[in-house]
C-alpha cells in the first residue's frame, strides 16, 4: 500500500464557501444523518469484527490512537478479507437508512435558503452513492460532500485517500469550519456530528447538535461533556429542527438552546 501520509494536503478541493448566507448547516454523515455508521457497518460485518472496532474507538477518544491510524486498520480489515469497493458499496445501498427527520429537515432548509453541507471522515465516492440511493439524484446531487477519496489499484484492492494525511484525524473537520471565521460577515454555523471523527470540528461551530445513540456508543457526547464543549443532545433531525427554526426565526439566541442541553 502507498504512504498515505506522503500525500499532499491540497490535492482534494473543497467546494466554495458560501459568503452570503445568515446560516449554515455542516453535518457529519456516518451515524447522523444516516441511522448507521456505514464504516462501522463494513468492519462489523466484513472486517475485522464490532469488538476489535470499538476497541479502537475507545483508544481513540483517550488519546491513545490517531482517529486516522484506527479508521485505515478498520478498512484494512474489509480489503483483506476480499472485499471489493464496488462490492461494499451495494453492501451499504442495501443496508444504511436515512435519519427518520432528514428530509422534511432538508425541505426547510432549502425553503429558507440555509445550504448543508455534509463533512465526513468517510469516503465521498460511498457518501454519493448511499445519499442518491436514499433521496434521489436530483437532490444529492445538489448537497456538497467535503470527505476523504478512494484509490483503487488495478488489481481491485482499495485503499482511502485522506484529505488531510498528515493529520492525526485524517480529514480534519475544522478546516472545513473555519474559513467562515475569517469572512467579514460570518454565518451561524450550525454542526451535527455523533463520533470520535467530529472531535476536531466540536469546537468551532455556533450551535453543535450531537446525536444520540441507543447502543452506547456517544462518544461525541463524552468527549463533549469531558473538554465543557456546550451541545445539545438530539436523537432524530426533527427534534433538531425544531431548534433550529427557533434560532433562525430569532425566538432563541444560540446561548439559550444550547443551555437546555437537550431536545
Amino acid at each position: 500500500m502507498a504512504d498515505l501520509d506522503l500525500i499532499p494536503e491540497s490535492t482534494l478541493p473543497y467546494p466554495p464557501v458560501y459568503k452570503d448566507k445568515r446560516f449554515v448547516v455542516l453535518s457529519d454523515w456516518d451515524g447522523t444523518i444516516t441511522t448507521q455508521d456505514s464504516n462501522d457497518y463494513m468492519t462489523d460485518n466484513l472486517g475485522f469484527g464490532k469488538e476489535k472496532r470499538r476497541a479502537g474507538n475507545l483508544e481513540i477518544l483517550a488519546g491513545r490512537q490517531t482517529f486516522r491510524d484506527g479508521f485505515r486498520e478498520m478498512l484494512e480489515s474489509i480489503t483483506a478479507n476480499g472485499y471489493s469497493f464496488d462490492a461494499c458499496k451495494e453492501e451499504l445501498k442495501k443496508n444504511i437508512k436515512l435519519d427518520v427527520g432528514f428530509k422534511d429537515f432538508d425541505t426547510w432548509c432549502r425553503t429558507n435558503d440555509i445550504p448543508i453541507v455534509i463533512v465526513s471522515s468517510g469516503m465521498a465516492p460511498i457518501i454519493r452513492a448511499v445519499l442518491s440511493n436514499l433521496v434521489g439524484d436530483e437532490v444529492a446531487n445538489t448537497i456538497d460532500i467535503i470527505a476523504n477519496e478512494v484509490e483503487v489499484e488495478p488489481s481491485g484492492k482499495w485503499n482511502i485517500k485522506f484529505r488531510h494525511p498528515s493529520s492525526g484525524f485524517g480529514h480534519d473537520k475544522s478546516r472545513a469550519i473555519l474559513p467562515y471565521r475569517d469572512l467579514a460577515s460570518p454565518p451561524l454555523l450550525f454542526f451535527f456530528g455523533d463520533g470520535v471523527s467530529d472531535m476536531s470540528a466540536a469546537r468551532h461551530a455556533d450551535v453543535l447538535f450531537v446525536k444520540q445513540k441507543d447502543d452506547g456508543e456517544n462518544d461525541l457526547a463524552a468527549y463533549c461533556t469531558r473538554e465543557g464543549i456546550k451541545h445539545i443532545i438530539f436523537r432524530d433531525f426533527s427534534q433538531a429542527l425544531k431548534v433550529v427554526q427557533a434560532v433562525v426565526r430569532g425566538e432563541k439566541t444560540p446561548e439559550e438552546v444550547l443551555a437546555a442541553g437537550r431536545v
